[in-house]
């Protein structure tokens, strides 16, 4: 009785409210580990029939040949291979170009221009993925034919490049993340010490923002390892160690390939397999990103400080000038290739919007669709669908950790440093990973089977880390001031948080998911597997259905559909479209709240 008594005073509304916070912030550990273990339930089979080792380090990969033994017929060599030296030059050159855009943007560029400058970054950034492959597919493949005079152009050099420009805005918004987080006395001392504005930017300032440039390369290694359906465009099909212009495959081209047509004994258990040492690429990658993190305080740099030390001596102004050459060439370099950026953005959307004008007709967006003629209707339809149950699922999920983590988690506890941790980490999760877990999990597990209900689960989980970290942003903006004054007027946490702390941070939240919509329209690889790629009108949630970018990928690679690229390009600029919307709603957004928080 007095347990029970005990109990009864201890369930309290705050006692319940943290309880259901602190679980919704538990949820992604709960995810993580969901991922892991069914993927490797189903790979296991694989691994058995195989061998480990023979899997990983096999050098063929020929699953329908029976004249082969098993050992023999599934190695991943050349995938690995292929994924590492494709990451590895496009995170080289992407990165490069990243690193010269978001100094560009922190220190040159002009006032008026950065607004815009930073929306094209965004716009980058939000541009799917599906569209940048089809774009080097049908216009940078053929250029560089003509160019190189080769018979063919898949291989490593388009995916590069296509890749790399993907990269741009990952890599470029951390980085001008950094600049701007170093300490304003650095660069004033510079300057004072007889440094140049050229020599403070590349010998101070871009030296000290080093740790925040390394995590911002990181993900660019994560963001390329697990990148899919552009890959997917450029690579090919062969089954060769990477080329320049010879067709190559990836881990994540090869589950989008054979995924369709995989018998259920061993071959899609092997792909299965694959999206497994793809997670552990991509949970090494996060690892090594949290041990940058802790490590990512500015504390000044050895360059800095030698040239403070020099500083004692009598250096003439003239000398300074005398040795920033090579500063005032990165300087123009820095210009150069923010003006390459913007123009290649600029020439995609505009090229991608030409070439799908002339595709769009009333019938073809708004049409009975069919196997006789395939419209947008059905694909309208199931992306609202599809946007309506990500959303009612993912958003309390995602406010309700971020309330945890706000307003109830003890700064710097282990508790909250694992959250954190996991959190991080389902963000990296490559989205064809995620396709694989909904199919597993959701698909077969569940029974739930390849539906729209499937597809809206597995997007909620992709969705979810966007959601509570732009929430937790705004929630940790709102001012303290104003939760002491709800408490001295009686108020409790709970009603604090709702009636005071909450419609404060509405900015944000509004923010996330306006760019959560964006991710889903723009999400294709973990689609095709959990909801489905048809032409049919969804009758339910049930149904299967495709999405905008799903069918953009059916309209490519389905046979005997009629004029399919005019189709494709008609499809990728209503998604370039919408993602212009989306962009410029984020901006209002953030503009009128900044407005009324100022009043």
């Amino acid at each position: 009785m007095t347990t029970f008594v005990k109990l009864k005073d201890k369930m309290t509304k705050e006692n319940v409210a943290r309880a259901i916070f602190a679980a919704f912030a538990a949820f992604s550990i709960l995810a993580v580990f969901a991922i892991v273990f069914f993927l490797l339930y189903k790979s296991f089979p694989a691994f058995r029939q195989i061998g480990f080792f023979n899997f990983l380090f096999g050098g063929t990969w020929s699953p329908t040949n029976p004249s082969l033994d098993v050992p023999d017929r599934f190695g991943i060599l050349p995938m690995i291979a292929g994924s590492v030296v494709l990451t590895l030059t496009s995170v080289s050159l992407g990165g490069v170009l990243a690193i010269f855009t978001a100094v560009f943007i922190v220190y040159y560029c002009p006032k008026k221009i950065k607004p815009v400058f930073n929306q094209l970054v965004n716009l980058l950034a939000g541009i799917p993925s599906i569209v940048y492959g089809y774009f080097g597919l049908t216009f940078l493949m053929p250029l560089l034919v003509q160019l190189f005079h080769v018979p063919q152009a898949y291989g490593l050099v388009s995916s590069t490049v296509i890749l790399s420009i993907m990269l741009v805005p990952t890599i470029a918004s951390i980085t001008k993340n950094s600049l701007e987080s170093v300490p304003m006395n650095y660069y004033e001392g510079a300057l004072a010490l007889g440094c140049t504005k050229n020599q403070t930017v590349f010998k101070v300032c871009l030296p000290a923002a080093k740790n925040g440039i390394l995590a911002a390369m990181i993900l660019g290694v994560g963001r390329a390892v697990g990148e899919t359906m552009a890959v997917q465009f450029l690579v090919g099909s062969g089954d060769n160690y990477p080329g320049l212009f010879l067709p190559f495959r990836t881990m994540t081209s090869s589950i989008v390939l054979e995924m369709g047509y995989a018998d259920e004994i061993l071959h899609k258990p092997a792909l299965i397999a694959i999206g497994f040492i793809l997670l552990l690429f991509i949970l090494a990658i996060n690892l090594c990103l949290a041990a940058v993190k802790r490590n990512n305080s500015i504390s000044g740099n050895k360059l800095f400080n030698r040239k403070i030390r020099e500083s004692e001596n009598a250096v003439s102004h003239y000398s300074w000038h005398k040795t920033g050459s090579l500063q005032d060439v990165l300087w123009i370099l820095s210009c150069a290739v923010s003006l390459l950026v913007a123009l290649s953005l600029l020439f995609i959307v505009f090229f991608v919007l030409i070439k799908g004008v002339s595709g769009l007709d009333f019938n073809f967006l708004f049409g009975k669709s069919g196997n006789a003629q395939v419209t947008l209707a059905p694909a309208f339809l199931s992306t609202g669908m599809v946007i309506l149950l990500s959303l009612a699922i993912s958003l309390p999920l995602g406010i309700g950790a971020a309330i945890f983590l706000s307003e109830y988690a003890k700064k710097g506890s282990r508790f909250v440093k694992t959250i954190n941790l996991f959190i991080d980490t389902l963000s990296g999760v490559p989205s064809v990973v995620f396709g694989l877990f909904g199919m597993v999990f959701f698909g077969n597990i569940l029974h739930i089977g390849i539906n729209l209900l499937n597809g809206s689960l597995t997007l909620s989980l992709i969705v979810l880390p966007t959601i509570i970290r732009s929430t937790e942003q705004s929630l940790t903006e709102v001012p303290d001031s104003m939760r002491e004054a709800s408490y001295a007027l009686g108020a409790s946490k709970v009603r604090t948080i709702f009636k005071v702390v909450l419609p404060q941070a509405l900015s944000g939240m509004i923010t996330s998911v306006i760019l959560s919509v964006g991710r889903i329209v723009s999400e294709s690889a973990a689609l095709i597997y959990t909801a489905g790629a048809v032409a049919y009108m969804p009758q339910s949630y049930l149904s299967r259905g495709a999405t905008l970018s799903v069918m953009m990928w059916f309209f490519n690679s389905a046979d005997g559909i009629e004029n399919a690229p005019s189709k494709c390009f008609a499809t990728a600029a209503i998604l370039i479209v919408l993602v212009l919307i989306l962009n410029i709603l984020v901006t209002v957004v953030e503009k009128y709240f900044r407005k009324r928080s100022n009043k």
